[in-house]
């Protein structure tokens, strides 16, 4: 299948490592013109060059951007639009809050988590908006996480605020139509990650095991019996992206090897 999306711009938050990395390295595969940010630049230019290294694709760049800042956002955005004279798609990415209950939380943590993971998907959505507009529409993923499907323990913050930006994608699909953006909600279930390992190095901690021992009854728990691939995730990140996908918007779909057995 010729997923359409070679020339095409892409811009990924949170993309020096793990899922967003992944992601930038699978568009750039495909031919895409992609721009990674985040706020490690130092991982940032290290990725660009792995990554064009590895697809032959020198359509390559990066800016630093803290996604709790919105003039980062601002300039990301525009550094993108610059750099590659369009921004055809937005992947909205950012790292996991503090695992914890309600008692382990003060305000201000609460107020980091949600513009750590909810409000800045909400300035980077509006101001990627001229631009799509303008060259007559684009594609928008937000990554969350499974707790959009079934809530996760010890995970309050995560839960909550990845839960408002489904509420987003859903209400936006229809704002949104009428100009050909579409949106729609990805989350990853046990994909293997440096997050996803302090969650079961947390886990083992707590519960006094030894951390193979914590991961290996996760694994257990996996209908597939392992934890995901970053790439295996970025794929149908960039399906949904594609010029495959002219029809699905305001949706919300889980890579997570069967593990959540909500409907």
């Amino acid at each position: 299948m010729d997923l359409n999306v070679k020339g095409k711009s892409v811009l990924v938050f949170a993309s020096s490592k793990g899922i967003g990395r992944a992601i930038a390295g699978e568009f750039a595969a495909e031919g895409a013109s992609v721009v990674l940010a985040s706020r490690d630049i130092a991982a940032l230019e290290t990725a660009v060059g792995e990554i064009q290294a590895h697809t032959g694709n020198p359509q390559i760049a990066c800016c630093r951007c803290d996604m709790t800042r919105a003039e980062d956002i601002e300039a990301a955005l525009s550094f993108a639009n610059e750099k590659h004279g369009a921004i055809d798609v937005l992947i909205n990415n950012s790292g996991g809050p503090p695992a914890g209950g309600i008692d382990q939380f003060e305000d201000g943590d609460w107020q980091n988590a949600y513009e750590l993971n909810l409000l800045s998907y909400v300035r980077a959505i509006r101001g990627v908006l001229p631009y799509m507009r303008a060259q007559g529409g684009g594609h928008i993923l937000n990554v969350t996480s499974s707790s959009i499907k079934q809530s996760l323990d010890n995970l309050l913050l995560s839960n909550t605020f990845r839960a408002g930006v489904l509420g987003l994608a859903k209400s936006l699909a229809q704002e949104l139509a009428k100009d050909n953006i579409l949106i729609n909600t990805l989350g990853p279930g046990r994909i293997a990650t440096d997050r996803v390992e302090s969650l079961d190095r947390l886990a083992a901690k707590e519960k006094q095991m030894p951390y193979e021992d914590v991961k290996q009854a996760s694994e257990k728990s996996i209908p597939l019996g392992r934890y995901g691939k970053p790439e295996e995730f970025a794929k149908h990140a960039v399906f949904l992206c594609s010029g495959a996908n002219t029809y699905v918007t305001g949706q919300a779909f889980l890579v997570d090897g069967g593990l959540v057995k909500a409907l």
